[in-house]
């Protein structure tokens, strides 16, 4: 029987290693654009970034600790954000009949084209990070060693 090496990364510690970078960048990207670029989150955007933001300590500490505890912590937060995602994604598109709603005239839009980041709107890359960060807490079927 040979030892595991100590360096390496079992499947489940790389699999949390990536949700936290992609937690990670995601959270930084949303700052970024609310604090240095100066454009406001529509209520939809805030409601994400409240189910995004915690997943960065959650996530970080895990993998830290290696206590486990991140599927338990992470996954409801992760399932609540791909929700609002999918749901902001589905009004932006035009394929749920409301219209956006939080975003009036009065306040910040997630229509225009300085929502866009490489062409794809705000709501579509929160959906694409929620379920990349699904699926590197589902997918894993091993143990730590």
């Amino acid at each position: 029987m040979t030892k595991a090496d100590p360096q390496s990364l079992s499947r489940d510690d790389l699999s949390l290693t990536v949700a936290f970078l992609i937690a990670l960048a995601a959270t930084l990207g949303a700052l970024f654009i609310g604090e240095v670029l100066g454009q406001m989150p529509c209520t939809l955007c805030w409601y994400q970034r409240i189910a995004m933001f915690p997943l960065v300590p959650i996530l970080g500490l895990s993998l830290w600790r290696g206590d486990g505890m991140a599927r338990t912590y992470g996954l409801p937060l992760a399932f609540a954000g791909l929700a609002l995602a999918a749901w902001h994604s589905g009004l932006y598109a035009g394929i749920l009949p409301a219209p956006i709603v939080p975003c009036t005239e009065n306040g910040p839009s997630c229509t225009g084209e300085a929502q866009m980041i490489l062409g794809l709107p705000i709501p579509y890359l929160s959906a694409v990070a929620f379920a990349a960060i699904l699926a590197c807490l589902i997918l894993p079927k091993g143990h730590r060693t």
